[in-house]
């Protein structure tokens, strides 16, 4: 977000959704003490699943019914065409070539559809590549370990996440042991992409 503030040059400020904090109400009570009337929110999310559907929409009632501040929630960062060049341009930071099986590590859902549009995304990411590139999830099923049968070494790990966490930890893990290249998580790269996503929630 810091990198997001210093792109837009306008007021970015983190809030989680749960694990962490400042919640959603604590980072809106520091804008609207710092004399701002409206704020977007922008999903930090790649799929439409729970979080997404339930979790921000409740989270954004609950703050605008108790504050004085107009909240519009912007498009989730999603799986699209944008995200995955981001993931190419960290695969090639990280020297994973076409020679290498990648697997993409997301966390998955309990919903089918959104785990589907992590299975397409490393459909895309595939093409045009002499070595597949496989999904797998850190919540749900197919595993690192269900999708590593049958793929050729090297392997290489792209994880489909915005920062380090409890969910990277095994897969790092497990890419420190086989000496397998691990890209990092998006970081600030998706600075550019979350201004996108703050400008166009601002025409409608």
């Amino acid at each position: 977000m810091a990198a997001v503030a210093e792109q837009a040059q306008i007021p970015a400020v983190p809030a989680y959704l749960d694990l962490a904090q400042p919640d959603l109400s604590a980072a809106a009570h520091q804008l609207a003490e710092a004399g701002h009337a409206s704020a977007v929110v922008v999903p930090l999310l790649f799929t439409e699943a729970y979080h997404a559907t339930i979790d921000v929409p409740q989270s954004v009632q609950d703050v605008a019914e108790s504050l004085p501040l107009d909240l519009v929630v912007a498009d989730i960062l999603g799986t699209g065409e944008e995200v995955a060049q981001l993931l190419r341009e960290s695969m090639d930071d990280a020297g994973i070539d076409d020679h290498s099986s990648v697997l993409l590590y997301a966390v998955g859902s309990s919903k089918p559809e959104a785990n589907q549009a992590v299975f397409d995304l490393a459909d895309r990411l595939a093409e045009g590549r002499r070595s597949p590139v496989r999904a797998c999830f850190g919540t749900c099923a197919p595993s690192a370990t269900d999708v590593l049968e049958g793929l050729r070494e090297p392997v290489a790990i792209v994880p489909l996440f915005l920062a380090e966490g409890l969910l990277l930890s095994p897969i790092r893990a497990l890419a420190s042991q086989h000496g397998w290249r691990m890209a990092a998580p998006l970081g600030e790269r998706a600075a550019g992409l979350v201004r996108q996503r703050y400008d166009s929630a601002l025409l409608f």
